[in-house]
């Protein structure tokens, strides 16, 4: 069947609300050596695309303006030097923009398959955010079975995605903040040896707390943060000796004030990092590891993206009213019909 030349879309009319989230019509993309074009079925919706909507997360040089950076769909067409991707195959995808579309052209490199035992709406809700806590969690955190971790906003894709993954590695401990009692009880649930509403308790306190009879002293091994700001010299309190920080969002504020001669006699890491920017290098390792050590584990069951709720494309603007309000656990969704 002969491909359309226009698809239906969502653009960024100018920076503001969610109103500003606009139906249009672009030309179907062309897929570039090396990269496969997807039919996409669903796609996920994540803090960044609300970050470009405000004007203040620029797509970067050479990716499509649209919002959406993960996807899941149908290979349609194969550029050459693809891999071994087929016309028909059932992918799940990492994009660098262009998600809020009914196509989109990715590097064959960033494309996995749809793991065992999900559908496309699930599928869709895998990419941003296992890529994300895998290469800053695992790579750049060093964490390792039998130690201790500790994420900030664990009922968001990212905690609900970390809770899992530790879990599923080993952990010795896991903490998470949280908001309110329901979001507590569900992260505790999912697998958090204990969920800390932050309106109610100090994280820090609770951790040296639980931790203190343990072996090697109280503390956490690593933290994987979004909040940023006064948090951060929090977050160094609650570490371990040779403990790390990774640091991916700055929801609380870009600057804090630490003290350096605790990180100095501790050995302490601070570090962080965006995935977006990256090259697509960089994203084919980490889909590569991910192949190999991570997506044989939602066959198991061991694994499952949560879901919270799904809208149609031409709603995305409610989609983001919701992620605004930040009442979600887990994964919005656009399914595109």
């Amino acid at each position: 069947m002969a491909l359309p030349t226009t698809m239906r879309a969502i653009e960024i009319a100018q920076p503001g609300g969610p109103e500003v989230l606009t139906a249009t019509e672009r030309p179907v993309p062309s897929p570039a050596e090396g990269e496969v074009l997807i039919r996409v079925a669903a796609a996920g919706v994540n803090r960044p695309d609300v970050a470009q909507r405000k004007g203040l997360y620029p797509a970067p040089q050479g990716a499509s303006d649209l919002p959406g950076l993960e996807v899941a769909g149908e290979i349609v067409v194969c550029g050459a030097n693809a891999g071994d991707w087929k016309v028909g195959d059932a992918v799940c995808a990492l994009v660098s923009g262009g998600g809020y579309a009914e196509y989109v052209a990715v590097a064959g490199t960033q494309t996995l398959p749809v793991p065992e035992g999900l559908d496309m709406v699930q599928a869709a809700g895998v990419p941003e955010t296992f890529f994300t806590v895998w290469t800053n969690v695992f790579d750049r955190g060093r964490f390792r079975a039998g130690e201790r971790f500790l994420v900030h906003g664990g009922s968001s894709g990212i905690g609900t995605t970390a809770i899992q993954l530790c879990k599923a590695f080993g952990a010795e401990a896991i903490f998470t903040s949280v908001g309110s009692p329901e979001k507590a009880a569900f992260c505790e649930k999912l697998g958090a040896t204990r969920a800390i509403n932050y309106k109610e308790e100090a994280f820090e306190e609770v951790i040296a707390s639980m931790t203190a009879e343990m072996n090697g002293g109280p503390g956490v091994d690593v933290i994987l943060d979004m909040v940023g700001g006064d948090y951060t010299p929090r977050n160094i309190d609650a570490l371990r000796p040779d403990g790390r920080i990774v640091q991916i969002a700055l929801m609380g504020g870009a600057k804090a004030e630490i003290n350096l001669a605790k990180v100095m006699m501790n050995r302490m890491t601070l570090t962080g990092s965006t995935l977006r920017p990256q090259s697509v290098a960089a994203k084919a390792g980490i889909a590569a590891s991910l192949r190999e050590r991570v997506w044989p584990m939602f066959a198991s069951g061991a694994l499952a993206p949560v879901i919270h709720a799904t809208f149609q494309l031409e709603e995305a603007s409610a989609a983001h009213v919701l992620m605004e309000t930040s009442t979600h656990i887990g994964k919005i969704i656009l399914e595109i019909s």
